[in-house]
């Protein structure tokens, strides 16, 4: 593999490349998308429904272009998720001239393990956290209050926890990675295990706002799995890593 280092200016120009080619197979996704806009955006948004109104309710609409704008990001949603592979792939292309040619056998790996993880952790949210989510939140109404949720607001919420969470389940990704740079051993990730379950708690209490311990649990339970997941694999990465970063650091390699 060739070693020589890049100027500065090459690698920001090869960044803007990536996320061009990001953005112009979202866009593509989203255009394909459009058709089924409403479809979408009604399964999207069935649990804030469900608790809103069980028997059937509606959102309101307070700006004449909402319904337009949030159709359109809601598309782009879609096309976001439907381009996960291709997004995944353009990220491993970045950071693989820093790789061993070993490790660059494992991007087909790292696009499916990442886009699993990911839709994943989005489904998860999706059919356990938000009906207990929306559910509490629809539990203030009382005879004074009447809730009146609006289409951009809710929909807005529901794309955010949805990223949070898939974001949330790349954890053994991020702890592959950092394992590459050689920030983090597995030693030093199981002395600290502990921390991680207050970490994972304390996302959980952020990313899920009712105040009880269930609810939080139903998160923090796979984060730290997936901790755990991420330091097996960055134990196994050690391993292997070693040996091969020998030959290629010695002098007699390099003379």
């Amino acid at each position: 593999m060739d070693d020589t280092p890049l100027p500065l200016t090459a690698h920001l120009a090869e960044l803007r490349t990536r996320i061009v080619r990001i953005l112009i197979a979202v866009v593509l996704g989203a255009a394909l998308c459009w058709t089924y806009r409403e479809e979408t955006f009604a399964l999207l948004l069935r649990p804030a429904l469900a608790a809103l109104a069980p028997d059937g309710g509606k959102l309101q609409a307070l700006a004449p272009g909402e319904m337009f704008f949030t159709y359109i990001k809601c598309a782009l949603l879609v096309g976001f998720v439907a381009s996960l592979p291709v997004v995944f792939w353009q990220i491993w292309a970045f950071v693989a001239p820093g790789l061993y040619p070993r490790e660059k056998r494992l991007a087909l790996p790292f696009v499916i393990v990442s886009t699993v993880l990911f839709l994943g952790g989005a489904t998860f949210g999706y059919l356990v956290v938000f009906p207990i989510m929306f559910t509490f939140f629809s539990s203030f109404q009382n005879q004074y209050v009447e809730a009146a949720w609006t289409m951009r607001e809710v929909f807005s919420f529901t794309v955010q926890m949805f990223l949070a969470f898939g974001t949330a389940f790349e954890l053994p990704v991020l702890v592959f990675f950092l394992a590459i740079a050689g920030i983090v051993e597995a030693r030093q990730l199981l002395r600290g295990f502990k921390y991680a379950v207050l970490g994972a708690f304390v996302l959980s209490a952020v990313l899920t706002p009712t105040p009880d311990i269930v609810t939080q649990t139903l998160l923090a339970g796979p984060l730290i799995v997936l901790y755990l997941l991420g330091v097996g694999a960055a134990w196994l990465f050690a391993r292997k890593r070693v040996p091969a970063a020998e030959p290629e650091s010695s002098p007699a390699t390099t003379a």
